[in-house]
């Protein structure tokens, strides 16, 4: 009977180990399918794609006539970029000089120049459109820089200034009166603590709380306890979206080493659904509402303006409506979601994107602004996510310290910003938000098609973007012009505006005069000169043929 059974049991096991096989292809297409298209999707290759592109500069006759533009439209840039040049060099030397003195001293300052154009443009940009990197004074919703210019701020301190620098600086001043007794002693707690943590579980709807010195920390926890009690291994984040520099949110270019245990899905994607729904190794899903108002791309900068492909559009029930589905099967299949509230947190409503969109994470992640002007994380979950240890298992711990966590001047700025936004001078800031700014969008993008100008802005609240409607690889020039009508940017440029709570209505009708005064300036230097026949796709294509062409000139061996 031996001989008998023995094939069918070899039989029994080829089926098996074909049906497990099966079953891993079923999973693997399903995984590939819920990648959005683009690179930003699909994180190998973009870092692939970033190795082979070559590095090289347009001189000085190739940067006026990027585009094949004729003569006497390359003259026009030319006069416009050098009387752009003198303006921004005369109105500030103080500036200026400091910034050159460090430049070669401070990492941040040489990326952040480096980036702020396309690299083709980026020399002859920095040699001749320099950008002071200091600001002296600020009021109401102006800065100053070292030379007395004043600016209408824009650039939101990355997020921070929401409320308005005034009541940062009151934050401040109050948190160096409140624990001055104390001083900088850690470990122990102020007493502001628990006034912090009581008001932060009623914001949040959530049970407890702990305490970091960044964004980018608390991110890192929420996922680290995600993992550590559902004994999962993956997170997933959804195409472009950000939380922080570490490894395993930034799986593509920007990245040293490749995130093994993080899947990158497609935003607002039935597919992705799906993915959730079927795997069995994912411990949470990180959502950017952010993302709502670009879905799938990167947060947009001007570095990346090589042809006027840019978009952005926002639609508050479809985005929720999404979060809703998301939540859905997060909780049918035990997966923690996380809402990284670290740039929207208290912005687009006093209840964060929980409130806004109507929908309840399990985590949720703060940062910028909650420390009433000094650095701080936060995150607040329910109480069985957040917990560190295992009564049942005391060496089956997940450890995270940090000395400043908790710092007596950062829970006193805190306490500060919290009592403020609790105040009827703050909440008449939140009435009407979205219609208010909304309209105001609105009303720009009006006057910039009455002027025919071939630009538009789109925004998520306060959180504005520009795209542009004519097909041109100078769009990035933009941001130069807005400077010298007195817009103050961050080195993103164009690609995000940020505007406090505070701006009245005369302070954004006086912007909206300087961004349409800087488009008409711009369009008439002959930056959006068109032949008619350059579309998107041709510059891209065009640009490719450069790439090539340099790639191959550097390896003369492959040609």
């Amino acid at each position: 009977m031996d001989w008998r059974i023995a094939p069918l049991v070899g039989y029994a096991l080829g089926l098996v180990a074909f049906a497990i096989a099966l079953a891993k292809l079923k999973s693997r297409i399903e995984l590939s399918r819920a990648k959005h298209p683009s690179l930003t999707g699909h994180a190998r290759m973009a870092r692939r794609f970033a190795a082979l592109v070559p590095g090289y500069s347009y001189d000085e006759a190739r940067f006026f006539r990027a585009d094949d533009a004729p003569a006497e439209i390359a003259a026009a840039r030319r006069e416009g970029f050098f009387r752009l040049s003198r303006l921004l060099r005369e109105r500030c030397p103080q500036g200026l000089r400091l910034t050159a003195d460090i430049r070669g001293s401070v990492p941040d300052l040489q990326f952040t120049s480096a980036y702020r154009v396309p690299f083709q443009f980026s020399r002859f940009v920095n040699q001749h459109l320099p950008i002071a990197a200091f600001m002296e004074a600020s009021s109401g919703v102006m800065l100053t820089d070292l030379d007395g210019n004043g600016y209408y701020d824009l650039a939101g301190s990355y997020g921070v200034n929401v409320l308005g620098y005034d009541v940062y600086k009151a934050c401040l001043e109050q948190s160096r009166k409140r624990v001055a007794e104390l001083g900088p002693v850690l470990g122990s707690y102020h007493p502001l603590v628990a006034a912090n943590v009581k008001r932060l579980c009623a914001l949040s709807g959530l049970d407890a709380v702990s305490f970091h010195m960044s964004g980018t920390e608390a991110v890192m926890q929420a996922v680290r306890l995600a993992r550590y009690h559902t004994r999962r291994s993956h997170l997933v984040r959804f195409c472009g979206a950000y939380h922080g520099w570490w490894g395993d949110v930034q799986p593509g270019i920007g990245n040293p080493l490749p995130a093994r245990e993080t899947y990158t899905l497609a935003d607002m994607s039935e597919q992705s659904l799906r993915v959730l729904r079927h795997r069995r190794d994912i411990a949470c899903v990180l959502v950017n509402p952010l993302q709502a108002l670009h879905p799938n791309a990167n947060a947009p900068g001007d570095s990346a303006l090589i042809d006027s492909a840019r978009g952005a559009h926002f639609d508050r029930a479809a985005y929720a409506e999404w979060l809703q589905r998301l939540r859905a099967v997060c909780s049918e299949r035990g997966i923690v979601l996380i809402f990284d509230e670290v740039f929207v947190g208290f912005r687009i409503a006093r209840g964060g994107a929980q409130e806004y969109f109507g929908v309840k994470a399990d985590m949720v992640t703060y940062g910028k602004t909650l420390g009433g002007g000094l650095p701080v994380g936060v995150i607040c979950g329910r109480e069985d996510v957040m917990r560190r240890f295992r009564e049942d298992r005391p060496l089956d711990v997940c450890f995270a310290r940090g000395t400043f966590n908790a710092h007596p001047y950062v829970m006193a700025g805190m306490d500060a910003f919290l009592t403020h936004l609790q105040s009827p001078a703050a909440s008449g800031l939140y009435d009407g938000l979205d219609e208010t700014w909304n309209a105001r969008a609105d009303a720009l993008n009006r006057r910039l098609e009455d002027a025919g100008l071939p630009l538009r802005v789109a925004n998520l609240s306060t959180i504005w973007t520009v795209a542009y409607t004519t097909p041109s690889r100078y769009n990035w020039m933009l941001q130069y012009y807005l400077r010298a009508e007195g817009l103050a940017l961050s080195w993103v440029g164009s690609g995000r505006l940020i505007f406090s709570l505070n701006y009245t209505q005369a302070d954004f009708d006086a912007v909206a005069e300087r961004f349409v005064a800087a488009a008409s300036a711009m369009q008439r230097d002959g930056w959006w000169w068109s032949d008619g026949a350059m579309t998107n796709k041709s510059i891209r294509r065009q640009m490719l043929r450069e790439m090539i062409a340099h790639r191959l000139s550097l390896f003369p061996a492959h040609r």
